[in-house]
């Protein structure tokens, strides 16, 4: 496991290093920039014609225009032990059922997993489940998954959410990254009372 996160962070190191070193020394006087503080952090930002509220640990998208029937969202970015993100979800409610679905999910995961390991998902450490991944862009490989009511009311009643997978580069080893339920019933509540 940790072979993989020195892997992930190189890769950010070596992908900012190259514009950071040709800006070194770019202001007038020859000195770097050490930044402004500012009185308030960033509120969490949602596509272009997004409304984004923050429910416990999910963060509620819906559209800004409702004429185009378009559903609201519950999104959460997962980080690592050291706070590093690692993992993102995204889960939408159907307005009728789907055969047994009555809601979908897409999770991130980052390139350089395992897929023949596929991912692992548990709730409080019960039942889990494991999924195939459905393909793997460049921002990271995707499991896209149903869920069943039972799996929406585990997660309503539920402390926390366990999702595993394997990286290519430690096949012996598994990364661990928690899903907090925090907030996730009012979240998907108020989602399926908009959608």
């Amino acid at each position: 496991m940790p072979k993989f996160r020195n892997l992930l962070a190189a890769a950010v190191v070596i992908a900012g290093a190259v514009p950071a070193a040709a800006q070194v020394g770019s202001l007038s006087d020859g000195t770097l920039n050490m930044g402004q503080k500012v009185e308030q952090a960033p509120q969490p930002v949602g596509p272009a014609g997004a409304n984004v509220e923050k429910m416990g640990d999910w963060n509620l998208v819906c559209p800004e225009d409702t004429t185009q029937q378009l559903p609201c969202r519950l999104v959460q970015l997962m980080n690592d032990d050291q706070g590093a993100p690692v993992s993102e979800i995204t889960i939408v409610k159907f307005a009728t059922p789907r055969g047994p679905a009555v809601a979908a999910a897409n999770i991130i995961v980052p390139l350089e997993t395992l897929l023949l390991e596929q991912l692992t998902i548990s709730v409080d450490g019960e039942n889990p489940t494991r999924y195939p991944f459905s393909y793997c862009n460049k921002v990271g490989c995707v499991v896209e998954l149903g869920l069943a009511e039972a799996d929406i009311e585990a997660m309503k009643t539920g402390g926390e959410a366990n999702i595993v997978i394997v990286p290519a580069i430690a096949p012996d080893s598994v990364v661990n990254v928690n899903m907090s339920l925090s907030g996730f019933t009012a979240a998907y509540d108020k989602a399926a009372a908009a959608n």
